[in-house]
């Protein structure tokens, strides 16, 4: 399953970002891949550089990477709302 997220005209379409539960658990993967977003953004929150991540995972794309970091700012400025007698 391909999503598309739809937060305001900056966010765009995410259409790398794939989530299927018989690939890591359902966890969001790039292009239906055992490459998570969270391992992308915990690379480049060491300091790893896109260029570095290109160069040790091959069958990335640019591209892929920067969908990753879009999808997590989306995921991280989401808010929880509880409902009334939930």
């Amino acid at each position: 399953m391909r999503m598309s997220f739809d937060k305001g005209q900056s966010m765009g379409q995410l259409d790398r970002i794939t989530q299927q539960p018989e690939v890591m658990g359902g966890k969001a993967c790039i292009r239906g891949m055992r490459v998570t977003v969270g391992m992308i953004v915990g690379q480049v929150g060491t300091g790893q550089s896109i260029d570095k991540l290109l160069a040790d995972y091959p069958y990335l794309e640019r591209e892929d990477i920067l969908q990753a970091l879009r999808y997590a700012a989306w995921r991280a400025d989401e808010r929880e709302v509880l409902l009334a007698g939930a």
